[in-house]
């Protein structure tokens, strides 16, 4: 991990006694004391009183949960910021309603060079379109604005926008009357962040670790590159992360190695892995994700950005140079892509230096029996966002739409991913999801297609455990003894755990069962309530007094 993620610890020695400890290293435990940034032990109350007189401070939990701090595998930082710092259309209920929303926040944004804004979806709006140039530039008032579909893979802009990217009507997905897509979105989105001062961009991403760390979420995984930021706004996250409490920040930069020179480049950068956003394809959403067979709602199988030979060459130069890989691939042509890939780079450099590099593939979302096996075989993590499950899946969901029911239900297969031994690392994409972990754990645990489900406990360790071990680290993520001290403390109501139907293994804090126990998470329940988030033995989120 670079230094931007490994946060300075509190030299302090803490003992939380007195509530319930979720710790694989005793089931049962009630207390923990932290030391120098680290868990130091796990026990029970009665135990704990021999520790009580050698430490710096004593936290009664007068009852509640404590858990292993969560992991956000696939975070946009910045622009997480800028949505709940600006303007957010993703409650707009309707194309006027959106088109109110934008009148509104130009007017009261009149200093700002270029309006930004996030979060639209068509598909949810009456009107089923989304807003054209001609209406933007009558509610902006002729001003430059950036407006991105929420999955963020296509956008509508203004024509002022437009006049600020030279040649962009001859890149390829301009579109005069259609939201724009590939290298003609990534050019105006370049343009408007680029007008982005430095005091708006560190206000955005202090905004978002902020919302983050009143989570319970200790880590986010920032997935940065060229095609969706740039080099100042990923230096500048991972320098206010190494200087300012708040999550650890562990960045990676999605751009295409080829040689020792270039998997340099990124290290010095401070990136992990030339991963994330690495696009072999684009979204469902946006009818870019690439596809075997058409759209059951456009007569095309999507864009593809890379073929086989780029996934090879890639992977083969980052493994040769230490660096983790990875790629954004949504569609079952380019999940294909990735790991027809994979397996000419393991043909050339040999199966196990493949599978301990511990490769990497966002979103993951169209597999098929043939890749999963293809996933297991290589040790690719898979890291998937389950909040797209209960966004847009069943039968009547956008998934549904774009590819007919019986596509939309072979997506998000997380059982049978766990089942074939692919480790699993949640995240959120934020802002195209928000930041939620437990809303996150629940809809993995309750999945639209049944047969895709997966136990609570095997969600929680996605999100917390999984995360860890995508960046390498197999020794965090749980509270045991050694591992860093990163945790959270949660009010919650009963710590009784029932799975959703009898496919899913049943767990409680039943004696019997030897497991720790985790909140009930039906889908009525009420959500956790997050009272501190601690990283590296660090406060870093206190919950006001109520």
């Amino acid at each position: 991990m670079t230094e931007s993620a490994a946060p300075q610890s509190e030299d302090r020695t803490v003992l939380l006694r007195g509530g319930e400890v979720h710790s694989p290293a005793d089931p049962f435990a009630t207390a923990m004391v932290v030391e120098r940034g680290h868990v130091a032990w796990v026990g029970s109350e009665g135990a704990a009183d021999a520790f009580a007189a050698g430490v710096d401070e004593v936290v009664d939990l007068e009852g509640a949960l404590v858990t292993p701090a969560f992991t956000d595998a696939h975070v946009h930082t910045t622009a997480t910021g800028l949505a709940l710092t600006g303007l957010d259309l993703s409650r707009a209920d309707s194309l006027a309603d959106a088109l109110r929303l934008v009148r509104e926040h130009s007017a009261a944004h009149r200093a700002d060079t270029v309006l930004l804004g996030h979060g639209w979806d068509a598909m949810r709006w009456p009107e089923q379109r989304p807003p054209s140039r001609a209406e933007l530039d009558e509610a902006t008032g002729g001003r430059p604005l950036y407006l991105p579909r929420i999955d963020v893979h296509s956008a509508v802009v203004t024509t002022a926008l437009l006049d600020l990217v030279p040649g962009v009507t001859t890149r390829t997905g301009y579109h005069p009357d259609a939201p724009l897509t590939a290298a003609a979105h990534h050019a105006v989105r370049a343009a408007a962040h680029g007008a982005i001062t430095p005091q708006q961009r560190a206000a955005a991403q202090r905004a978002a670790l902020a919302r983050a760390a009143s989570l319970g979420i200790g880590t986010v995984h920032e997935c940065a590159g060229p095609d969706i930021s740039d080099e100042d706004d990923f230096l500048s996250l991972l320098a206010l992360a190494e200087t300012e409490a708040g999550p650890r920040v562990v960045g990676y930069w999605a751009e295409r190695v080829a040689n020792a020179k270039d998997a340099l480049r990124i290290r010095e950068l401070g990136a992990i892995g030339a991963a994330g956003d690495l696009f072999v394809d684009g979204s469902l959403g946006s009818h870019t994700a690439c596809l075997h067979t058409p759209y059951a709602d456009a007569p095309h199988t999507g864009a593809q950005h890379l073929d086989a030979a780029d996934v090879a060459a890639h992977v083969a130069a980052c493994t040769e140079a230490g660096l983790q890989a990875g790629f954004h691939a949504i569609g079952d042509a380019a999940l294909t892509t990735v790991t027809e890939g994979l397996r000419n780079a393991a043909d050339s450099l040999g199966l196990a230096r493949i599978r301990a590099a511990r490769h990497r593939v966002e979103h993951a979302e169209m597999l098929t029996p043939e890749t999963i096996a293809d996933f297991a075989e290589f040790g690719l993590i898979a890291s998937v966002q389950p909040a797209f499950d209960a966004a847009w899946g069943g039968d009547t969901g956008m998934y549904a739409r774009r590819l007919g029911v019986d596509r939309a239900r072979t997506l998000n297969p997380y059982a049978a991913l766990l089942r074939a031994g692919v480790p699993l690392a949640f995240g959120s994409d934020s802002p195209v999801t928000p930041l939620d972990p437990w809303g996150t754990v629940r809809a993995a645990a309750f999945h639209r297609t049944s047969g895709h489900r997966i136990s609570v406990r095997a969600a929680f360790t996605a999100h917390t455990r999984g995360g860890w071990r995508a960046v390498g680290r197999d020794d965090a993520g749980a509270l045991v003894p050694g591992a860093p001290a990163d945790y959270a403390l949660w009010r919650t109501g009963e710590l009784v755990v029932q799975a959703p139907d009898d496919r899913v293994a049943r767990w409680s804090t039943d004696p019997r069962s030897g497991t720790p126990g985790l909140p009930e998470l039906t889908p009525g329940a009420e959500l956790p309530v997050c009272l501190r988030t601690v990283v590296f033995g660090r406060t870093v989120y206190e919950r006001p007094n109520e």
